[in-house]
């Protein structure tokens, strides 16, 4: 199907958006790993057939075993990696010609988040302060030790931590001081606010940013679509696992902005699909009010409300518990394939691009790995038993 001369131009406005955009990271590019999977519908073995393919010129061929690939953005950055790198990738270059000194954000104790921001603006040269839910830990692991070492850690009460913004904004000012200036994100990129960094006054005062969560992945779906392994105007079914869905809704935002012909599903882990839907509502406001012209011409007839498929987990459960089985997959998968998930996560986005390959799926399946492996650190405190499985000599 040819593309309408209003997708054309504004793909190109999209393009040229992209092109003209400072970043954080050097560039976009990212490992994606071909995996087989060999069903039996209760039993799974997977290949990675990544080393195979590129020996042989990276013919996949039209027959052979079920296939589907693996977007390994956790190996963008050894310590902040997957979506949470993405998240930022526009974000913090905006925030420094702000001339920013300061950030301030908040997160659960062991929160991905959290840790991305302090790793970042700490390479930055910016300061981050991190609020964190709950008791410090007495053996701080994964994402909560990260967040101590590169950041300002303060520990709130999940009562206060309940009114979030009012907590935000209250820290912030303290951090500011008397003549210092506390601003929030989504307005400085909303009104496209902006001060060189050299024409700051110089006078040491804090100008101090709260986020509370960035958002952009269009620049990956750039790349991926530049790739040999998608031909032009071939169907992908991309899958990702959902916290907040911020990620989800970019994904299939960037692919409708592109002209691609992707869908997206995404698993719900942390809230119901009417939260997920109010999620995917407010975030086309936020895009709509920040590039109206690209909405108005080839977001807002595309949706429908529809933008993104939500799903179930296959085994749904309370947000953040583990159910018996899932870290032996995951170490089932990491032995046979060198991909390391975690089983709160991107063990779920592995089921379902699964199921999805398996089925009678007619366009590539592409997992996004959203990184979170460091997250399995906890998870080796609190299911130690589980972790417990080494051969005795």
């Amino acid at each position: 199907m040819r593309p309408t001369p209003a997708l054309v131009a504004g793909g190109r406005m999209v393009t040229s958006f992209l092109s003209a955009t400072e970043w954080m990271l050097p560039s976009p590019a990212t490992q994606v790993h071909t995996i087989s999977v060999l069903p039996s519908r209760r039993d799974f073995a997977f290949s990675n057939l990544t080393m195979l393919l590129r020996n042989s010129g990276g013919n996949e061929g039209e027959s052979g075993s079920t296939k589907f690939h693996v977007v390994r953005d956790d190996l963008l950055h050894p310590l902040a990696n997957g979506n949470k790198a993405r998240k930022l990738d526009a974000l913090l270059p905006i925030l420094r010609r702000c001339g920013v000194t300061d950030i301030v954000t908040c997160g659960g104790c062991q929160s991905a988040h959290a840790a991305a921001i302090a790793v970042h603006c700490a390479e930055w040269g910016i300061r981050p302060h991190i609020l964190l839910r709950g008791e410090q830990l007495d053996v701080p692991t994964g994402y909560n030790l990260i967040s101590l070492m590169f950041g300002n850690v303060t520990y709130v009460s999940r009562s206060l931590y309940a009114q979030r913004d009012e907590m935000l904004y209250e820290h912030a000012i303290k951090v500011a001081g008397y003549s210092g200036t506390v601003m929030w994100a989504d307005e400085v990129i909303g009104k496209g606010l902006g001060v060189d960094e050299d024409t700051t006054d110089g006078n040491g005062s804090r100008r101090v940013m709260i986020v509370k969560e960035g958002a952009g992945v269009m620049r990956l779906l750039k790349y991926l679509s530049g790739l040999t392994l998608f031909r032009k105007d071939e169907k992908v079914h991309i899958v990702v696992d959902s916290g907040t869905g911020t990620t989800a809704v970019g994904l299939a935002l960037g692919a409708v902005c592109l002209g691609l012909q992707w869908r997206v599903t995404a698993v719900m882990l942390a809230d119901t699909l009417e939260g997920y839907k109010q999620r995917e509502r407010s975030l086309l406001s936020d895009f709509e009010k920040v590039f109206p012209e690209i909405y108005h011409g080839m977001v807002e007839d595309a949706t429908h409300d529809n933008l993104v498929q939500w799903v179930e987990r296959f085994s749904p459960r309370r947000f953040g518990k583990v159910l018996d089985g899932e870290i032996a997959m995951c170490r089932q998968v990491a032995q046979q394939t060198g991909i390391l998930l975690d089983p709160m996560y991107t063990l779920a986005a592995w089921e379902q691009a699964v199921d999805i390959c398996c089925g009678d799926s007619e366009a590539k399946v592409l997992m996004i790995h959203t990184g979170g492996t460091l997250g399995l650190f906890g998870l080796a405190q609190r299911y130690s038993s589980q972790f417990n499985t080494g051969e005795q000599p």
